[in-house]
């Protein structure tokens, strides 16, 4: 994709990796939107960016992605960049009370959200480029984040179809594939241990300057080039397996 001059949506673009590509990309001269749930996250990006385009949107509602789809279409319909990156993780057993109330709700923002927003704004004519945001759990899971694991593995799957399906329509489908950052995701204090966003973000443009359309970093550029036996090494050293 070109680095400058797009018009680009981040879902969940107010924290973590979002917001680290909203820097960036305004930064690399870009006109960029964010939406999320939380109006007052939004406010508190606008307020380091004044020039950054928010819209409250909760994603894991089908009503508000058809009503972001169609503000952006009567707004900003010369859009052309659209980067799913909103997810929530769930720390949880399968025993727990309250887990297919809560699995529920990471396939619907992991899962149903990206699915149903690329097949809304490929509708667009302006857009050249989709950009997902899975993770190196695609690869292999972490029985802690037994949901989660297993939406990233479905999302990256999915990026890898897309791309072939859209190259008749000439829309680039660019995968970023994240290791475990220090952010907030699934709570907080969890991933204080993990490399800073701005590693990851620096290594993405590096990587998107070379024309990658799968990127990643760390742990899950290793996760990624790993056969069989390295992959069970990996699940049983992340999830205590003798």
């Amino acid at each position: 994709m070109q680095i400058s001059n797009n018009k680009i949506l981040i879902t969940g673009g107010a924290s973590g990796i979002g917001f680290g590509l909203a820097e960036r990309f305004i930064k690399e001269h870009n006109t960029v939107i964010i939406c999320g749930r939380r109006e007052s996250a939004l406010k508190e990006a606008a307020e380091k960016y004044p020039q950054l385009i928010t819209k409250v949107c909760d994603v894991s509602v089908e009503s508000e992605r058809e009503e972001l789809f169609n503000w952006i279409s009567e707004n900003h319909s010369d859009t052309n960049v659209l980067i799913n990156n909103a997810g929530i993780q769930q720390w949880m057993a399968v025993t727990d009370s309250d887990f297919y109330k809560r699995a529920k709700e990471e396939i619907a923002i992991n899962i149903e959200a990206p699915v149903h927003l690329t097949s809304l704004f490929i509708k667009l004519p302006s857009i050249t480029t989709i950009m997902n945001v899975t993770s190196g759990l695609s690869f292999v899971p972490l029985t802690k984040t037994p949901v989660y694991s297993a939406t990233k593995a479905f999302f990256h799957s999915l990026s890898l179809s897309l791309r072939h399906l859209l190259q008749a329509k000439n829309i680039e489908v660019i995968e970023l594939i994240p290791p475990a950052l220090n952010t907030d995701l699934g709570g907080k204090g969890l991933h204080d241990h993990a490399p800073p966003v701005s590693d990851f973000i620096a290594s993405v443009f590096e990587q998107l300057h070379q024309g990658k359309t799968e990127i990643t970093f760390g742990f899950s550029e290793a996760m990624s080039k790993a056969g069989p036996e390295d992959l069970q090494k990996a699940f049983a050293r992340m999830n205590g397996v003798s």
